[in-house]
């Protein structure tokens, strides 16, 4: 247990990085600075492809659109290949939403999603909410 999980401090799970071919971007991490990565994984309700690599206790999840008309192939359309959001554990999720809407906040959906590739419960919060960065928001 880190110091982190010990006082209920978020941390950080994960950052998503938007591209165009998994199987382009990935040798760099897998190969040039020698992370092990998963097999990718489906998220169909996503419309994504995706492969996490590991980096020490936080990863990296390429993100790749299965759809045209994906967030992900939109995200790229508009702003290229790049970070597209920025992943924090939280272990109590629903008291963090509380929190956020009271403080008047913007989330993407107005309720906790549950799925992913993981099955997890997330939120996302709106990047005009979080100094213009998504910020999704994951259940420990």
């Amino acid at each position: 247990m880190t110091l982190a999980t010990e006082v209920n401090i978020p941390r950080l799970d994960h950052i998503g990085i938007a591209v165009e071919s998994i199987e382009a971007a990935l040798p760099l991490y897998r190969d040039g600075l020698e992370c092990e990565a998963s097999e990718p994984i489906e998220a169909p309700t996503e419309q994504v492809r995706l492969v996490m690599v590991s980096t020490g206790e936080s990863r990296v999840e390429l993100l790749e659109a299965t759809s045209a008309d994906s967030p992900i192939a939109r995200f790229i359309r508009k702003r290229g290949q790049g970070i597209h959001h920025l992943a924090m554990k939280v272990s109590d999720l629903d008291g963090v939403v509380e929190r956020l809407k009271k403080s008047g906040r913007r989330l993407v959906t107005e309720t906790v999603q549950r799925g992913g590739a993981g099955d997890y419960r997330y939120v996302f919060v709106h990047p005009k909410s979080a100094g213009g960065v998504l910020l999704e928001l994951i259940e420990e």
